[in-house]
């Protein structure tokens, strides 16, 4: 794959990891990348190995398997946050992709002792840390807006 082809579909990657909750519909996608919808779907999946939707969806639902299992925040609550319009979308497809409903995934993982113990300080200190990037891109986000 041409390197210059691959730092755009890299580009428009990084910006659905940093905001998954957005919506980002190929021709958005295409556009950050410089590539027509066809050739961007086409190259996305040939780099990554999934379809830019189907990687969306992924995001969305580490995201959301992050919050049901650190937090008591209702699970309609969790869909919404994590950029679904429906709760029963949202049910369907994380019950397809990680076998389990939400509110069972919440009851397994919560039940579960933490293994902190067995894990480098360092690890835990550095997940607690903050994604300035993503505290940065937020600002640019309410600057674009508020013009």
């Amino acid at each position: 794959m041409d390197p210059a082809l691959l730092r755009r579909l890299l580009r428009a990657k990084d910006h659905v990891d940093a905001a998954p909750a957005e919506d980002w519909p190929v021709r958005r996608l295409a556009a950050l990348a410089g590539v027509s919808q066809a050739h961007f779907a086409r190259s996305f999946k040939d780099a990554f190995g999934v379809p830019p939707h189907r990687y969306l969806l992924t995001r969305r639902i580490e995201r959301a398997k992050s919050l049901l299992r650190d937090t008591d925040i209702p699970i309609v609550n969790v869909a919404f946050e994590t950029g679904w319009n429906s709760l029963g979308t949202f049910g369907r497809v994380f019950h397809e992709i990680t076998g389990q409903t939400p509110s069972d995934l919440r009851e397994s993982e919560q039940a579960k002792p933490h293994a902190l113990g067995e894990v480098p300080h360092c690890f835990i200190h550095a997940s607690n840390r903050p994604n300035l990037k993503t505290a940065v891109s937020e600002k640019r986000r309410r600057k674009s807006a508020a013009i």
